[in-house]
């Protein structure tokens, strides 16, 4: 399904691939960012578009000499990493349950924390840059340390999936946990500051933005990069614990190597060349679908997921979306839907099924399946996958 080119009269054009009209509200913010001008060609807005702060989630945002520090969002570096492993769903019978409980006890989830750091993580080379980030998070380093290998909450998760061949899959979604979130806050908060001080008429607080080459932008840049840096060592860590869990269950303790690895942020920002300019490509909500990249994009709960290959589409500036996208606010979700639905949706997956999770049930999203019809010009599928396993934060 090729792009449609909003009627919005901005000055940059938004494209968009939802195959649906944008809400009003969803108008208003696509509006508010093509008419930034620093905007670079146009917006791109991926068939799992929805509201966000400052900026649409499902967004794709190439700049000139600026950027957005709302755009990228508080969970920078938040993303997905998946592992192809040698075993098949025979070896899993009767397992599930010991396998998610075995998980729980070795990943820490919703705010808990490692009580103890792990060699892998002590000997992170980045510690050695932690005193030149920003002042407002020096205090965090031991925290820091022991969340990672850590999930969070919200729609974090771990999974143990099948594919169409029977194949065991392990599947993870998460970010830069509590540092990422400060780091990104002391970050929003200056750049609001500087715009008061500029008087600048922004259609919305939240688009407020560093221009390149002052002390400000360089400080967020360095900043952002260590926290993605983060965010991808904390999913390798907790993948580590994952794979050892597994292959207790599944190979008597013995180490396997993965058929395929997989690992990559959705919410961030990158110096990229697109339409032979060097421009700043944020994504928040989408995730990196160059030529041959490999991509993952979950389905929720209970529903189907996919690995996929980019295509390198330009227009979209080599990118897809990151899941199914929400349909329905958490609040409205966990007054519309009751435990027992949750169960009914959930059959047949080994998770938790109580109130606490109501709020992630499949039914809040939109069916990934239409999602994935609507952005087969930017990927190609390479393996699909239904869980059998889901932890969740």
């Amino acid at each position: 399904m090729p792009y449609q080119e909003l009627e919005l009269s901005t000055p940059k054009p938004v494209l968009s691939w939802a195959g649906h009209e944008l809400g009003p509200n969803e108008a208003k913010m696509a509006q508010n960012m093509a008419t930034l001008p620093f905007v670079y060609k146009h917006v791109a807005l991926m068939p799992d578009v929805h509201l966000g702060k400052g900026a649409l989630v499902g967004s794709v945002l190439a700049t000139k000499e600026a950027i957005i520090p709302a755009a990228v969002g508080v969970d920078i570096g938040c993303g997905m990493c998946a592992v192809k492993t040698p075993f098949t769903a025979d070896q899993l019978d009767g397992k599930l349950k010991k396998i998610r409980l075995d998980i729980e006890a070795n990943v820490p989830v919703g705010f808990n924390e490692n009580k103890e750091v792990e060699k892998a993580a002590v000997n992170w080379q980045a510690w050695r840059d932690f005193q030149e980030l920003h002042p407002g998070v020096q205090r965090l380093e031991n925290k820091a340390m022991k969340q990672m290998g850590s999930l969070g909450g919200g729609n974090h998760f771990i999974e143990v999936c099948l594919d169409l061949d029977n194949q065991v899959w392990l599947m993870l979604h998460s970010g830069s946990r509590h540092i990422g979130n400060k780091l990104a806050q002391c970050h929003i908060d200056t750049a609001k500051e500087l715009a008061k001080l500029a008087g600048n008429s922004l259609p919305d607080p939240d688009l407020a933005h560093f221009v390149a080459n002052t002390p400000e932008f360089e400080a967020y840049w360095r900043d952002l990069q260590w926290a993605q840096d983060y965010a991808r060592k904390n999913r390798d860590v907790m993948m580590a614990r994952v794979r050892r869990v597994v292959e207790k269950h599944l190979a008597g303790g013995k180490s396997t190597e993965p058929l395929l690895e997989v690992n990559c942020h959705h919410n961030y920002a990158e110096k990229e060349v697109h339409f032979g300019e060097d421009v700043y490509v944020t994504r928040k909500g989408a995730v990196r679908a160059g030529e041959n990249d490999y991509g993952i994009i979950p389905g929720s709960m209970g529903a189907k997921s996919f690995i996929v290959k980019g295509k390198g589409d330009i227009h979209s500036y080599c990118s897809c979306s990151h899941g199914a996208g929400r349909l329905m606010s958490r609040t409205k979700a966990k007054k519309q839907f009751t435990e027992a639905d949750l169960i009914e949706q959930t059959n047949g997956i080994e998770c938790r099924k109580d109130r606490g999770v109501l709020d992630e049930i499949p039914g809040a999203y939109k069916p990934i399946d239409e999602v994935m019809k609507q952005q087969s010009d930017l990927v190609e599928v390479v393996a699909t996958l239904k869980q059998v396993v889901c932890v969740k934060g």
